[in-house]
C-alpha cells in the first residue's frame, strides 16, 4: 500500500496586479518617515530581489474559503472519487475568510466546514476541520492525511491551503507587494501503487523566532492604530530559511533512503525567487553536488506569494503541464519543502 496525492486542482483569480501599479502607493517605513526613493525604485528592487512582477487578486465578492470550495472541486474530479467518500477534510489558511473592504476575519464556522458544505457532502463521518500553520501548512495537513490513512482511521482526505492575503496587507508597507490569493487542494489516499509519501520531517522553532511573522500596525501613523496588518521581519526570515530549510530537507531525504541525486523536482513555498534560490543552493551544497537543470519549479513571478496555496497550485499546473518546460512522470522522486510564520518548517519527499 502507498499512500499517494491521486487529485489535484487549484484557483488562480484572473485580477492581475503587476509592478505598476503601486507606482501611486504612499509606502512608509515602519516608523512613519518617507522612504528616501521613488516608487520606480522601490518597484525595482522589489522585483530584483523577489523576482514578482505581478500577482493575482481574488475578486470582491469571493473570500478564502470560496477559492477552497473551487479548487477542492477540481481536485475530486482529477482523482474521480465521490465526495462522500471524503473521511477527512484538513484546511490550511491563516487569516480565515476576510471579506473585501473589511478588517474582521471569520472563522465561524470553520473554513473547512464551509468547503464541505459548499461541497454538499451529507455523511458527518467526513470530519472538517482548519490547520493554522503559517505557510507551511498544506504540506502539514498532507502529513496529518498520510498519518490518519496509517493509522486506518481514513481511507480518503481532501487537502487545501487557500488565502487571500490582498485583504491583510498594509498598503503603506513596501511588503505588500509580495502578497497574493489563491487556492491549491489535493486528494491523499491510499492506493495499490508503489511510491508515494516516503518520508517528512516539521519542526517548530519558536524560542527567538516565534514573532518574525506578526500582527501590527500600519506603517501610517494617521490610520488607527488598534487595526492590524499582516507584517515581518525580512531580513531575520530570509537568515533563518537560508540556515534551517536546507537541514530539514537533508534529514527528510535521508531519512527516505533515496540519493539526492534520485530527486528530480523540488517544489519550494514561493516566498521570494532569491530566498529560494539560495535555499536550493545550501541544500545541494550539503551533499556536495551540483544543482541539476529546471530541478525547481517557479511560478511567483507572475502569482505572487499566496502563502499556504503556493504548493499545491504550482504542484497541479506542473502535474498538468501548465507550467513551461516543467513535467512529472511516473516514479519520479520529488520534495516538498516550505517555512513560514510560527516559525515552522516542513518537507516530504514523495515518490509520484
Amino acid at each position: 500500500m502507498a499512500i499517494k496525492i491521486t487529485g489535484t486542482g487549484s484557483y488562480i483569480p484572473t485580477s492581475i496586479e503587476k509592478n505598476e501599479s503601486f507606482g501611486q502607493h504612499h509606502f512608509l517605513n515602519a516608523d512613519g518617515s518617507s522612504l528616501p526613493h521613488p516608487n520606480s525604485v522601490i518597484i525595482e528592487k522589489f522585483k530584483a530581489i523577489t523576482g514578482i512582477d505581478e500577482r493575482r487578486y481574488a475578486f470582491d465578492h469571493l473570500t478564502s474559503s470560496d477559492l477552497a470550495f473551487f479548487a477542492a472541486e477540481k481536485a475530486i474530479a482529477d482523482a474521480k472519487i465521490d465526495p462522500e467518500e471524503l473521511d477527512y477534510i484538513i484546511m490550511a489558511h491563516n487569516f480565515g475568510d476576510v471579506k473585501h473592504n473589511t478588517i474582521q476575519t471569520d472563522v465561524l464556522p470553520c473554513l473547512a466546514s464551509r468547503v464541505k458544505h459548499s461541497l454538499r457532502i451529507k455523511s458527518s463521518k467526513c470530519v472538517a476541520y482548519d490547520i493554522l500553520f503559517g505557510c507551511p501548512g498544506w504540506i502539514e495537513g498532507v502529513i496529518q492525511a498520510n498519518a490518519f490513512i496509517k493509522a486506518g482511521i481514513a481511507k480518503k482526505c481532501l487537502v487545501i491551503g487557500s488565502e487571500t492575503l490582498s485583504r491583510v496587507v498594509d498598503k503603506h508597507d513596501r511588503d505588500s507587494m509580495i502578497y497574493s490569493d489563491g487556492a491549491g487542494a489535493t486528494i491523499v489516499q491510499e492506493t495499490d501503487e508503489e511510491g508515494g509519501i516516503l518520508a517528512h520531517e516539521t519542526g517548530s522553532f519558536t524560542y527567538d523566532e516565534a514573532y518574525y511573522l506578526y500582527f501590527g500596525s500600519s506603517n501610517n501613523k494617521d490610520l488607527c492604530a488598534d487595526t492590524r496588518y499582516l507584517k515581518m521581519d525580512g531580513r531575520k526570515i530570509y537568515e533563518f530559511a537560508l540556515n534551517n530549510v536546507p537541514l530539514a530537507m537533508k534529514t527528510c531525504l535521508d531519512k527516505s533512503g533515496r540519493d539526492i541525486k534520485e530527486v528530480k523536482k523540488i517544489f519550494i513555498h514561493q516566498a521570494n525567487e532569491k530566498m529560494d534560490e539560495a535555499i536550493l543552493k545550501r541544500f545541494y551544497k550539503l551533499y556536495n553536488t551540483e544543482i541539476p537543470e529546471g530541478i525547481m519549479p517557479m511560478s511567483i513571478q507572475e502569482l505572487g506569494n499566496s502563502s499556504v496555496a503556493t504548493i499545491p497550485t504550482l504542484f497541479d499546473l506542473v502535474r498538468n503541464n501548465k507550467l513551461e518546460n516543467h513535467s512529472l512522470s511516473k516514479g519520479d522522486i520529488i520534495m516538498f519543502a516550505s517555512v513560514g510564520g510560527g516559525m515552522h518548517i516542513n518537507a516530504i519527499v514523495y515518490q509520484y
